[in-house]
């Protein structure tokens, strides 16, 4: 027997069936079948474990944001106020920005990250990896894992912009997806929703781009803002070091 609150007490019936008894009054009986009971012990594992950290989760991840704050987070300095923290997530609204990851994990050279990605119809973003802050323009050092499923862009999501583009959209507008990216040694993979999208592998001797570096070293992460008609929601942005 179990009090279940305000004057009611769960009780078994000897079939394995639960009635939930009232006191005062009239009692409104209700039967229960165990299979109920799993749900509820279910929903109770499931808020235990929205409290658990990244590395709780996902052994030997560490979150990269709070979800509340942008500490650890740096925008360029030309329209910083297109970046928002809305549920939890980090929001484009407004022109193009950039949003660096200026915090004391930096760099990263060997690493599995992964992104919680929401985007409107029709908006572009990215995600940069092994570059360095930059007060204005479009980052020129590192790597774009590009973020547009919609977008007249015909470079679709998971693309290694400029490296290794692919038309074909794994993801959807308005539903989250995870967007992975490990790098180890001279080779990059691309997961979305833990499915392999792409693996490039770095040739003998590249050299940086003039304009755009384009090659693997180190460095940190950064997110993009595209336009002014793109909104798009990074959370949960977690990394592993691989090193």
């Amino acid at each position: 027997m179990a009090k279940a609150g305000h004057g009611a007490t769960l009780r078994q019936r000897r079939d394995g069936s639960f009635w939930l008894a009232r006191r005062g009054g009239l009692s409104i009986v209700a039967h229960m079948k165990p299979n109920f009971l799993f749900g509820l012990t279910a929903i109770a594992l499931l808020l235990a474990t929205a409290s658990l950290s990244a590395d709780e989760l996902e052994p030997g991840f560490i979150p990269l944001s709070d979800g509340k704050t942008f500490d650890g987070w740096k925008p360029a300095e030309v329209n910083k106020e297109t970046w928002k923290i809305e549920e939890g997530a980090f929001v484009t609204r407004g022109k193009t920005c950039h949003l660096f990851y200026v915090g004391k994990e930096a760099p990263f050279k060997n690493f599995d990250l992964k992104v919680e990605v929401m985007t409107e119809h029709n908006s572009n973003g990215g995600i940069y990896f092994h570059t360095k802050y930059q007060a204005e323009g479009w980052p020129r050092a590192g790597f774009e894992c590009q973020v547009n499923n919609t977008h007249t862009d015909w470079i679709r999501t998971g693309s290694l912009y400029g490296v290794v583009n692919i038309g074909a959209c794994p993801a959807q507008d308005g539903v989250w997806f995870t967007q992975e990216i490990i790098v180890k040694g001279r080779s990059v993979t691309v997961l979305i929703n833990g499915l392999k999208l792409l693996q490039y592998n770095e040739p003998p001797g590249t050299q940086a781009g003039s304009d755009f570096g384009r090659k693997l070293s180190e460095g940190t992460f950064a997110l993009q803002a595209h336009d002014p008609g793109s909104v798009v929601r990074y959370k949960n942005i977690r990394v592993k070091k691989l090193d």
